[in-house]
């Protein structure tokens, strides 16, 4: 049994390695074949390591590998993700760094388009995809989404909306030095990255759940099993039968929702639930650690 669990444990490390790895080639083609040689920036802290290269090529005439930048750049808020947020988390994080940093110093520019539009878009799809692909893994890109986790973790609260503000900080300064088409660009393929983030990545967003249920301690258990979450009974009367009726009370995450959904149609088919999505939760709400 120890011996199942040991390859189980070993799989999933290396799975979990393979997608981050991954998503860095991702990343970095998108750097190469969208934001170089477009005028565009990315977010966060490989925006403002692009920043820099730009300027110590246009200033100093210095051409300087991305990943002298961004490595050294994303220091600090790896130290605090690990002190605050999860040591292995942070270890996966800068695998991401250091993976996509090197990607985007040797894929080749394919030239897809020289249109400043579609690099934009896809730009920001892709980037925001690769984001989101180490996201689900327990990882991140680097720097601004250390700071997102950390927000979101003490405050229990989506922040990429926080994340998407600062980058604009960052693109207005970009704007100013460079010209503002470029700067105006990077805002709408910031705008689409952050999009897809919060499509894809639903971990700090929570829906209410409200379910009639014939079956209220089987139902419970299902919540209980997969969220470790806790559920609230109501008695009342439903009015069409005039019979006493149950009703289960429970917030959770919403990438929790459809497998917990399934698994509550399995204990009760005629469970009748109602989804209802949760602006701000307040009080004891159990949260998955970053492992």
């Amino acid at each position: 049994m120890e011996k199942k669990i040991t390859v189980s444990l070993i799989m999933k490390e290396v799975r979990r390695i393979i997608c981050v790895v991954f998503a860095a080639g991702i990343y970095g083609f998108s750097i190469n074949n969208f934001l170089h040689g477009s005028g565009l920036l990315a977010g966060g802290f490989t925006g403002i390591s692009l920043l820099g290269q730009q300027m110590l090529l246009r200033f100093a005439g210095i051409s300087v590998p991305l990943s002298l930048i961004n490595i050294p750049l994303n220091a600090v808020p790896a130290i605090i993700s690990f002190k605050y947020i999860g040591k292995r988390f942070t270890i996966y994080s800068l695998i991401m760094i250091v993976f996509s940093s090197t990607f985007a110093d040797i894929i080749p520019n394919f030239h897809l388009t020289n249109d400043i539009f579609l690099c934009a878009l896809f730009g920001g799809i892709i980037n925001g995809a690769a984001i989101a692909i180490c996201l689900m893994n327990n990882a991140t890109s680097g720097g601004a989404d250390f700071i997102s986790i950390f927000i979101s973790e003490r405050y229990g609260k989506d922040a990429w909306d926080f994340i998407f503000a600062g980058n604009v900080i960052v693109l207005v300064c970009s704007g100013l030095m460079f010209g503002w088409r470029g700067a105006m660009y990077s805002i709408i393929l910031q705008y689409c990255s952050t999009m897809v983030i919060q499509m894809l990545y639903k971990r700090y967003q929570k829906q209410t759940m409200l379910i009639i249920t014939e079956e209220p301690d089987q139902v419970y258990e299902v919540i209980k099993e997969c969220t470790n979450h806790d559920g609230t009974l109501f008695k009342g009367i439903g009015l069409y039968k005039g019979k006493e009726r149950n009703m289960l009370y429970s917030v959770v995450s919403s990438d929790e929702i459809r497998r917990v959904v399934a698994k509550i149609k399995t204990a009760d088919p005629s469970a009748f639930i109602n989804i209802v999505k949760s602006e701000e939760v307040m009080g004891n709400f159990y949260r998955r650690p970053n492992n």
